[in-house]
């Protein structure tokens, strides 16, 4: 089965007038936050995770995860799966982005780029499914800053914010300096750093998000 990037999943939220539509009384919305797994996190599959929200309304949630390189693949290796040519932007990393559909892409980038199908998530920083910014990026005239990701973390109607009553998720601000520049094994820590906590003391069941 062929790599494959959808601009689909992300048109579904595009954004309305410059605005996201807010349904009244809905709750908070952790979109534009970082997702950090706590000690006690349940799903092993997301230990030490830093998550990337990028959608959170009334029908869900969907993130990113930014905190785990996926061995063997690199953007040259993606890139070729699509015919594009790959000799004149470096190899960097792919990450695992989620356990959800792992053979679809992503990428968090910086709004230097933009198309029609783009989300733009932070002040700084937006998310595209399309193959278009792939061949932007190999071509030299794509973000300065990015992230290509397969695969993402997804959540039905409610259900994440029923996890942020228990201990497993600890929101903080989504930076664009720890988001790009913060190699993948380090954000976890540098995420909590920047928020004031020292990973290193952290138990299980210390505390909730």
């Amino acid at each position: 089965m062929p790599l494959r990037l959808f601009p689909a999943t992300t048109r579904h939220w595009q954004r309305r007038e410059g605005a996201y539509i807010h349904i009244m009384n809905q709750p908070r919305s952790y979109v534009g936050q970082f997702l950090l797994a706590l000690p006690g996190m349940e799903d092993r599959r997301f230990d030490h995770s830093v998550v990337a929200v990028c959608v959170h309304d009334e029908n869900g949630a969907l993130g990113i995860a930014v905190s785990d390189e996926i061995d063997g693949v690199g953007l040259h290796d993606l890139l070729e799966s699509f015919d594009i040519d790959p000799t004149n932007v470096p190899d960097t990393p792919v990450v695992r982005g989620g356990p959800v559909e792992p053979r679809r892409g992503f990428v968090l980038h910086s709004l230097d780029w933009q198309e029609q199908d783009m989300v733009e998530v932070g002040p700084d920083w937006g998310l595209s499914g399309s193959l278009e910014i792939l061949k932007a990026i190999a071509e030299g005239r794509g973000p300065r800053r990015y992230i290509v990701a397969l695969g993402y973390a997804g959540w039905g109607a409610g259900q994440l914010d029923e996890e942020m009553t228990g201990e497993s998720w600890f929101p903080v601000e989504c930076t664009a300096d720890i988001l790009f520049d913060v190699p993948p094994e380090r954000k976890w820590a540098a995420a909590y750093a920047a928020a004031g906590v020292d990973a290193s003391h952290l138990v299980s069941g210390a505390g909730s998000a």
